[in-house]
């Protein structure tokens, strides 16, 4: 009987990941536009306290990598020094809720008064720092994102589907145990998130990593992709 139940738990569960993916959110084109351009210059000097200059001036530093192949592992080529207009980075921000997911148009003119572009493409943001205390930008690392570049991205995680969730109109509790996941992905195929449809899910399902449909490019990075991201308890756990 158990076996049953359990089978028929699995196959729920199937049927809701294959249902959610006709709208999964990685259907994007590999000629996509980017919505945003970050507007940069660049630097030639670095260390804290040119960086400290920037800042005062409302820029943020910034660095370019590139790696030296197309895979992950193949290690930094070379590194260019910017700045970036920190009213300019912080609307992008604002308006990015997946920044760190998101690849966005760069574009590197010659100098403050210049029209010139020295440098453009398509680039990933992989880190911003801030201020603990003010929460201003103070770094910003990108990383070029040419399409058929393989980068390593942590990806967030979203659950949908609570209010219709069967498990959950019992009395059920969504025990969340992951918030992000990381895959390995084209440049042109790094979706902005990882949506797990809990639409169909009862009181005793899971949803484990490799259930989640992505796109066929991706390569989901963990030594045991069986892990559940979420599952469907009878109730809240006692802390």
């Amino acid at each position: 009987m158990a076996l049953c139940l359990r089978r028929a738990a699995a196959a729920a569960v199937g049927e809701a990941l294959r249902r959610g993916a006709s709208t999964a959110p990685w259907r994007r084109a590999a000629s996509a536009s980017y919505h945003h351009t970050i507007q940069a210059l660049p630097r030639e000097t670095a260390g804290p306290r040119a960086a400290a200059r920037e800042r005062r001036s409302g820029r943020v530093p910034a660095v370019l990598l590139a790696l030296a192949g197309a895979g992950p592992g193949e290690g930094v080529a070379h590194r260019k020094l910017l700045t970036a207009d920190r009213k300019q980075l912080g609307e992008i921000l604002k308006q990015s809720p997946y920044f760190l997911s998101t690849p966005v148009r760069l574009q590197v003119r010659a100098g403050e008064r210049s029209t010139a572009v020295v440098h453009s493409g398509t680039v990933l943001p992989i880190k911003v720092h801030r201020d603990e205390t003010t929460g201003n930008i103070l770094n910003l690392v990108l990383v070029e994102a040419d399409e058929g570049t393989m980068l390593k991205v942590n990806l967030p995680v979203e659950f949908k589907g609570e209010d219709v969730c069967p498990g959950l109109k019992k009395g059920g509790f969504l025990q969340k145990i992951r918030t992000s996941l990381v895959y390995l992905c084209p440049a042109e195929h790094i979706p902005p998130k990882i949506e797990v449809d809990l639409a169909n899910l009862d009181i005793g399902d899971r949803v484990s990593m490799n259930d989640i449909p992505v796109h066929p490019s991706l390569r989901l990075l963990s030594k045991n992709e069986t892990m559940p991201v979420c599952k469907i308890l009878a109730s809240k756990p006692v802390e």
